[in-house]
């Protein structure tokens, strides 16, 4: 199954239409993340007293959690405009540089996807983040010679999924840090129930509740079952988005209690029937579950290993106890099948 085509996932989709529209424009309005607000509040109100631009921020966390959103709160937070570009598509230096020659004082720059980072891309970016100047080449041959512009201070918001794949020079250029963490059912709750009134949405409370549990702890999965679960109401003829209508859409759209689908059930059920739970190696469970061995690493193993589903091990993937039971099926503590799979790739 493509990642594109998941209910549940944290990717965007093209089917997110009204994304912007229910994003929250400050601070006030934005549901969550309290450490990261309370600290980013007092450095915005600092770097504003002082008539400076904000430090150089690091979003990094699952993707679907508010990066995108909590960058634009800090342009309009700080007054500043904002440019918005994303790492795959600055495919040449001068991308790079024609951007930042571009920019006003105490402008944003937002990189998306800022691991994605050609590296000599990456290398322009050194003198403009710590000195706010920009080198470059004219001519060629023995003629060439070296220009440095002066950029006006800006602020550069990188966002991540991989924080882990940044250049050690890169990251240690960031003076704010902020990993965000999955949202709480009570928190995707307030968000749903926000969402609701915005797209003119009566839901009842339970309702706001049963789709939180089964967002996965995202806010765009969150937003993205209320408008499934209210085209169910609108079918059903109802004004208001009710507990019942909402379990029995979900249900029909094959979303568990716990936010699992067909393709995670899949993957656990590969483990579990056809090597008897593990170890088994993720080439192995690739080739077996039809999936692609780069996808179940980095989009379907990290929510099982978040339930206590399956773990890790130097032999390769095994299911726990928590994945029999939430399966229905007896679960028998055997020692670990001698199956190898493949080592090099557990």
């Amino acid at each position: 199954m493509f990642e594109e085509q998941r209910l549940i996932s944290s990717a965007k989709i093209e089917n997110d239409e009204n994304e912007n529209v229910l994003r929250p424009k400050s601070l006030e309005d934005y549901i969550g993340q309290e450490k990261i607000k309370s600290n980013l509040n007092v450095f915005m109100h600092s770097a504003k007293k002082r008539g400076e631009a904000l430090d150089h921020v690091l979003l990094y966390g699952p993707p679907g959690l508010g990066k995108t959103t909590l960058s634009h709160i800090i342009a309009n937070e700080m007054g500043a405009e904002i440019r918005i570009t994303s790492g795959p598509a600055i495919e040449r230096a001068g991308d790079l540089a024609a951007i930042l020659t571009n920019l006003s004082n105490n402008s944003i720059l937002f990189i998306d996807e800022i691991h994605r980072l050609n590296h000599n891309v990456e290398e322009i970016l050194y003198p403009a983040m710590e000195d706010y100047s920009l080198d470059m080449v004219l001519g060629k041959g023995p003629s060439a010679r070296t220009i440095r512009l002066t950029l006006p201070r800006f602020t550069l918001i990188g966002a991540t999924t991989r924080a882990g794949m940044l250049s050690s020079p890169l990251r240690d250029r960031f003076g704010v840090m902020f990993r965000l963490e999955l949202y709480k059912h009570e928190e995707l709750s307030t968000i749903i129930t926000r969402s609701a009134r915005i797209l003119n949405i009566n839901i009842e409370p339970e309702a706001s509740i049963e789709i939180a549990r089964r967002s996965r702890g995202t806010p765009r999965i969150a937003n993205r079952l209320l408008k499934r679960v209210r085209d169910f109401a609108e079918f059903d003829g109802s004004d208001s988005i009710t507990l019942d209508i909402t379990r029995k859409s979900l249900h029909n759209m094959e979303i568990d209690e716990l936010g699992l689908d067909n393709v995670d059930k899949n993957i656990l059920l590969t483990i579990i029937d056809k090597f008897s739970g593990g170890p088994v190696g993720l080439d192995t469970l690739s080739a077996s579950s039809g999936e692609e061995a780069n996808t179940i690493e980095d989009v379907y193993e990290p929510y099982l290993l978040q339930l206590g589903f399956i773990t890790r091990t130097p032999r390769g993937r095994i299911c726990l106890k928590r994945a029999y039971e939430h399966l229905n099926i007896p679960y028998a503590s055997a020692q670990p099948t001698l199956f190898d799979g493949d080592e090099s790739h557990a």
